[in-house]
Formats: structure tokens, C-alpha cells, sequence
């Protein structure tokens, strides 16, 4: 079964997605998103946003592009939302609105980030989305190379988790100054991936971008 699989074609595929998906990258985002949280509660959030993202990936990888056309949904539509919605999400990081919501209520942060903006769109974002469709296209034909695919998929997931579940340590690092620093700058940063998520389905639509 050796010659049927294309070893390079497999790590490329994993390339592909761990620079799309940045595991690294979203680490720091995460320890942001969830400061202050309960070691057990940290650790729940990151584990159902891999297990979601992945699921969300699956089906994309299995059915194409067709399940937002089941929906009469276009990619660059799914693009400019989701640039839109992670705005909103960096506007939070940037001016510590959560934190001043705990304040004002007096209690835990009941938010869960896992859903959004962690699973979708910063785990399984219009990039993910695409590659995988992408890859599993150029793969359909050699079932093996297929089901490669999707282990690609899911050792960069694998990855994901395992730098979420070190959040704790990274916090401990970093401290309350460092934290608040890293949340201020990821702000910034996500920010800008959202400004480009929509000007980019902007692009798709056909509208020129100077």
C-alpha cells in the first residue's frame, strides 16, 4: 500500500494546514480569551473547541464547499460575516470589555469562547475551510490519500489542544501585566485578520480592493 499513498502529497497537506490553522499563533490568543478561568474550565473550553473545529473541518473535507451552498451561502459571504464577527471579538481584547463586564456584575465569566471565536472562525476560519476542501478535491480519487488528509487534519488539531492545555503555564509565565499586554496586542492583530477575512471576501465578490 506504500506506492498508493503519496508521502509528500501527505506532508504537504500537514504543512498546508498547520500554517493556515497557526497553532502557535493561536496559543496566545487563547490565553487571552480565557484569563482568569478555572484551570478544569480552561481546559474544558479548549477540548470542545478542537473537537468542534474538527468536526466543522470533517464535514467540509467530506462534502465541499456544497454545505454552505446547501445553505445559499457563499464562501466570500462566510468570509466578510466571520471577519465582521472577529472584529467584535477584538474590540473586546483591545478595551478589556469582559473584564469590565465581570467587574460591573461582581461574578465568573460565564462566556464560553469555544464556539466562537475559537472554533469558528479562528480554528476552522475561511483559510481551514478552503484548504481542506482544496485537499481533499486533489485526494478524492485514492481513498488512502483521502483518510490521509483528514490525519493530517487531525495531527494539527492534536497540536492545537496540546499548546491550549499549556495556557496555564504560559499565564503563569507571562503574569497580570504580561497577560494584559498580550491581550492588548493579540487585540490588535485579530483585528487586523478580521479587516483582511472581509476584505478578502470582498475581493471574491469582485470588488476591487486598491
Amino acid at each position: 500500500m506504500a506506492s498508493v499513498i503519496d508521502y509528500a502529497a501527505l506532508f504537504t497537506a500537514f504543512a498546508t494546514l498547520f500554517v493556515v490553522i497557526d497553532p502557535i499563533g493561536l496559543t496566545p490568543i487563547f490565553v487571552a480569551l480565557t484569563q482568569g478561568m478555572a484551570p478544569q474550565k480552561r481546559k474544558a473550553i479548549a477540548l470542545r473547541a478542537c473537537v468542534i473545529a474538527f468536526i466543522i473541518l470533517s464535514l467540509f473535507g467530506l462534502m465541499g464547499d456544497s454545505v454552505l451552498g446547501f445553505a445559499g451561502i457563499s464562501m466570500p459571504a462566510f468570509q466578510i460575516a466571520g471577519g465582521a464577527l472577529l472584529f467584535l471579538t477584538a474590540l473586546e481584547m483591545l478595551f478589556e470589555l469582559r473584564g469590565k463586564r465581570r467587574s460591573d456584575k461582581g461574578e465568573d465569566d460565564d462566556r464560553d469562547p469555544s464556539v466562537f471565536p475559537l472554533a469558528i472562525p479562528l480554528i476552522s476560519g475561511p483559510g481551514a475551510i478552503a484548504s481542506i476542501i482544496l485537499l481533499t478535491n486533489e485526494a478524492r480519487e485514492n481513498t488512502w490519500q483521502f483518510m490521509g488528509v483528514f490525519g493530517a487534519m487531525f495531527a494539527v488539531i492534536l497540536a492545537v489542544v496540546t499548546l491550549f492545555m499549556m495556557a496555564g503555564v504560559i499565564e503563569r509565565v507571562l503574569g497580570k501585566t504580561g497577560i494584559l499586554m498580550v491581550s492588548r496586542l493579540f487585540g490588535m492583530l485579530l483585528a487586523a485578520l478580521a479587516v483582511q477575512f472581509i476584505l478578502n471576501g470582498l475581493t471574491n465578490f469582485g470588488i476591487a480592493i486598491n
